[in-house]
């Protein structure tokens, strides 16, 4: 199975000065047409100790973020094997396997992003981004920690998700940002 090409979404996550946090605009497009504005990308899961966010079909997504949390509460909270065990399934499972979506997911000491492929990655430097505007927010995002360390991780996540929504006409403005607690 190759991993689909997402569209129409940017999902951000920073890991910087201790602090995590998870961003996305809230486009939701059906094929050229806006069809929603203000889709919340990003939820909290586990009384707020992990944040998610998913870029893909919505529908697929909320039933992939169920399962997670399914596999999260089976495994104490544990993120990595959370992760692992929902990416086994989503591979290998009949139905989960036609569910195309990514998700980013976060707790106090780690961020990974999952895919359907069987993909549990631990971004590099810190930074991790899916979606059809997500290599433009990855850029702004490294930029910004590399030559502007003062700001904080939810100001970064806020001026690269804009960078992208300025660039990216599957993204928009209307951005829902969660920090870990």
């Amino acid at each position: 199975m190759t991993t689909p090409t997402i569209h129409a979404t940017t999902v951000l996550g920073i890991i910087h000065n201790g602090e995590i946090v998870i961003g996305a605009d809230g486009q939701a497009t059906m094929g050229a047409t806006v069809a929603k504005s203000n889709v919340r990308k990003v939820r909290k899961l586990m009384d707020g100790k992990v944040v998610a966010g998913f870029a893909g079909a919505t529908a697929d997504a909320f039933t992939l973020l169920e399962k997670f949390e399914e596999k999260l509460n089976a495994y104490g909270g544990n993120l990595r094997r959370g992760a692992i065990e929902l990416a086994k399934e989503w591979r290998t499972d009949r139905y989960l396997r036609h569910l195309e979506a990514m998700i980013i997911a976060a707790n106090a000491n780690e961020m990974l992003i999952i895919s359907g492929s069987g993909d549990v990655l631990e971004p590099d430097k810190q930074v991790a981004s899916i979606g059809s505007g997500s290599m433009y927010a990855q850029a702004a995002a490294l930029a910004l920690k590399a030559h502007a360390p003062h700001l904080t991780a939810e100001e970064m996540v806020k001026e690269a998700l804009t960078i992208a929504a300025d660039i990216c006409i599957y993204t928009n403005h209307n951005f829902i940002i969660e920090k870990v607690k």
